[in-house]
This record gives structure tokens, sequence and C-alpha cells, in this order.
């Protein structure tokens, strides 16, 4: 099966980092939902579990949750 394509989410700046990221493109609503779901494994970037919130994201990095792809432009 064939993925789909991430969706492209402007961030209006070079870096945000991955809890600030998941608030602002509207894949989670709140810190805590960000935080648990990110502590407990289910958010990847480039393919592979990252768990620090405080993760750096930079032009063309992806971000995976729950089946979806979302990919960070500036």
């Amino acid at each position: 099966m064939a993925t789909s394509p991430p969706i492209d989410v402007l961030v209006g700046s070079e870096m945000i980092r991955l809890g600030q990221f998941l608030k602002f493109a509207g894949v989670l609503d709140t810190g805590g939902d960000v935080k648990e779901a990110i502590i407990d494994g289910y958010v990847t970037v480039n393919g592979e579990v990252d768990r620090r919130r405080g993760r750096q994201l930079h032009d063309g990095d992806i971000v995976g949750f729950e089946g979806r792809r979302y990919r960070v432009r500036p």
C-alpha cells in the first residue's frame, strides 16, 4: 500500500520545536496531549520515534502521527 504524500505545514520561521509544531499544525489540541503522545512514542520524526518535545524541526522534516504525515515548511 502506498503512503499518501505529507501535508505541508507553513510555520513562518526556519525552526520550530516538535511540541509546538504538533499544536500549531492542529495535530493535537493541548500541551498535555502533545506531551503524552511524544513520551509514549506515538510521534515520529523523519520515520523514527522521537520522545523529545524540544526537538528542533527544520524545513523538510516529516512528522508522523496516527498514520498521517506533516512536512515542516518555513
